[in-house]
């Protein structure tokens, strides 16, 4: 019997445009078990970046309902969403977002810095994600002296140190070249057979082709295909 882990029920969001309303996300509906590999798919403006951002906590819905673990999302406080934002969403973002000043190591242990673990625990957590993402000999190099691929597997790692409930991924391979994508889609991969949940926002019909499921967004609106 499979687990919800996300479900959406009618989110709409509107935007103020001066006098004007627009509507971005039209009574979405939405519903990720646990272990689903999913792939948001759809166009420049389609509304996808926005629906993201609520999936994230990052935002809220104007109208809807959403749960995400037990908690209902859409009635919580700025406080309260930077919380589950830190427990339960791991963020993959297309540019990696690495401090420069700080070296591999450092990156990934940040998280837990917010959650306010001892050092030791930190960098023994820190160090394990490098080695599962084949970084061990990276520790302390600096993101400016790391590929493309490498930033982005140290951005995976960060984003797993948590031990988040979602792996949320904004358009994972869009700044690297096609071989180095495939190799990051094959660890996404490795990371969904282990069981991780994972969302992966893409505008690229060839990415979105490795997940489980493929729901289109267009004008707001969801459609699902069989993969």
């Amino acid at each position: 019997m499979n687990r919800q882990i996300l479900k959406m029920d009618q989110i709409t969001k509107t935007f103020h445009m001066g006098e004007e309303e627009q509507t971005v996300l039209n009574h979405i509906n939405l519903t990720v078990n646990i272990g689903d590999f999913v792939a948001i798919l759809g166009p420049s403006g389609s509304g996808k970046t926005t629906l993201m951002n609520i999936v994230g906590c990052l935002d809220t819905p104007t109208s809807g309902q959403y749960i995400l673990s037990n908690h209902q999302v859409d009635t919580l406080d700025e406080a309260k969403l930077a919380s589950i934002r830190n427990k339960e969403i791991g963020f993959v973002f297309q540019q990696f977002q690495l401090l420069p000043r700080l070296n591999a190591w450092q990156n990934v242990e940040l998280p837990l810095v917010y959650r306010g673990l001892p050092e030791k625990l930190r960098k023994e957590r820190a160090k394990e994600m490098l080695q599962k993402v084949g970084l061990a000999d990276k520790l302390r190099n600096r993101p400016n002296q790391l590929s493309g691929g490498q930033q982005q597997r140290v951005a995976i790692a960060r984003a797993m140190v948590t031990g988040p409930t979602i792996l949320l991924a904004d358009e994972p391979t869009g700044a690297l070249d096609q071989k180095t994508g495939q190799q990051i889609m094959k660890l996404f991969h490795e990371l969904h057979n282990e069981g991780k949940t994972i969302i992966m926002i893409t505008h690229d019909k060839e990415i979105a082709q490795h997940a489980s499921r493929i729901v289109h967004i267009l004008d707001g609106q969801l459609s699902e295909e069989c993969v």
